[in-house]
């Protein structure tokens, strides 16, 4: 367990933007830097018995993971002490809670519209003797019925890419009733849009890579917990698979958390526009955005979150329109993550379709499926034509008129 920084000197009830400034900083001291730089060693000066040192070697630890790890636990839980683990991916997040808590016999929960790496570590643990149980975001009932085999409950909410939500609160506390530990990602919310650990949730894990370092430039993933007792098998499933993340991208993500509630707000606007624009086109069906106040989910994420965040989904006739609309995009690219400063779409389906059409099921080992059956493929969540946007910081008119010039061009087939 690593020994954290000397807390920076805020009131108990600071605001958001004031604490991801300042969050994991140690105190000021003179003549020294505001945030200190990356640690690079891969190994510390140990003498004598090693029992409780702080740092020894760096796959077990590393005083820039310190700082980043108070820091995300502040921003996770500002009201109760919590704690943290950072990974050297989200996925590797991921993999850490579900492998460091499930035990052969066990059954987890899991959205089948969730992110389709989820579903790919079910098939792994399907080997290890793991029932793995999917059931759609917005199906209360369900995931309730499942909960009466369940040593886990994963959600996501909104989901990516579909976005549908889910009542957390409601859902974490059904579960805490049948001893059921409740993990949400919480990537594409952020902390500062949504608090799962303050809804209830036992665990909250998200990549870094996407909305909370900001850039595009960092692999990152992160879980927070108020449990020590629930991160102490995360953090050895970390150390013995040597998921562990660079010093310079820990401080990377450190650093751009800083303009996280600025770069939240932005986007967040930036896409509440966009999508109210989409909805006025007649070539672009089923919009989608938790910040509509039309949309099926917002009820739910308006209980839930304080930001919307700036992933918008919406869907063109088929794969060939949709390629032309991508291709025709000037401003925005064409990339497969999203919550960076720079926005960017693309057609989901891609990942999973083969060169001449849809991809069939592939059959995932003992995956069970609780509301449809052809869901245990990923390609079965979105349509051809589907289009996850990430939404930037962008001026929106730009976005707006760029999205416009690109479905004009490309409505009909050329030529």
């Amino acid at each position: 367990m690593s020994t954290p920084p000397n807390p920076s000197p805020l009131p108990d009830a600071a605001g958001d933007a004031t604490r991801a400034v300042h969050a994991g900083l140690p105190a000021a001291e003179p003549f020294r830097p505001p945030m200190p730089g990356p640690v690079m060693s891969a190994y510390f000066h140990l003498p004598g018995d090693p029992t409780g040192a702080p740092y020894a070697y760096g796959r077990e630890t590393n005083p820039t993971w310190t700082a980043l790890e108070t820091a995300v636990a502040e921003l996770e839980s500002p009201g109760e002490p919590a704690h943290a683990a950072v990974f050297a991916s989200g996925m590797a997040a991921v993999a850490a809670v579900l492998f460091g808590h499930l035990r052969p016999g066990d059954t987890v929960v899991v959205p089948s519209d969730g992110y389709h790496g989820v579903h790919q570590l079910g098939e792994r643990l399907t080997e290890f003797g793991v029932t793995v149980v999917q059931v759609a975001t917005s199906d209360t009932e369900a995931q309730l019925a499942a909960l009466a085999t369940a040593r886990l409950l994963w959600l996501e909410t909104p989901a990516n890419p579909g976005l549908d939500t889910c009542d957390i609160r409601a859902l974490a506390t059904a579960a805490r009733d049948r001893g059921v530990l409740v993990a949400v990602d919480n990537t594409l919310p952020t902390p500062l849009g949504q608090r799962p650990l303050e809804l209830g949730a036992d665990l909250s894990v998200a990549s870094g890579t996407k909305g909370f370092s900001g850039h595009g430039d960092v692999l990152l993933g992160y879980v927070a917990t108020r449990d020590p007792a629930l991160l102490a098998p995360v953090r050895t499933w970390r150390s013995c698979v040597g998921a562990v993340p660079g010093p310079m991208e820990t401080w990377l993500a450190h650093r751009g958390m800083a303009t996280l509630p600025l770069r939240l707000e932005r986007q967040s606007a930036n896409a509440l526009a966009i999508a109210r624009r989409l909805l006025d086109r007649p070539d672009v069906s089923d919009v989608r955005y938790p910040g509509l106040p039309g949309d099926p989910g917002h009820a739910v994420a308006a209980a839930q979150m304080s930001a919307f965040g700036g992933v918008v989904s919406f869907t063109l006739a088929d794969r060939a329109h949709a390629e032309r609309f991508l291709a025709a995009l000037r401003v925005i690219g064409e990339a497969t993550s999203f919550g960076g400063v720079r926005s960017m779409a693309e057609r989901r389906a891609r990942w999973t379709e083969p060169p001449t059409g849809p991809a069939p099921g592939d059959g995932a080992g003992e995956v069970s499926t609780a509301d449809d059956p052809a869901a245990d493929h990923p390609a079965a969540q979105v349509p051809p034509g589907f289009i996850r946007l990430s939404v930037g910081i962008e001026d929106a008119a730009d976005l707006i008129a760029d999205l416009d010039q690109a479905l004009d061009a490309t409505a009909r087939p050329a030529g």
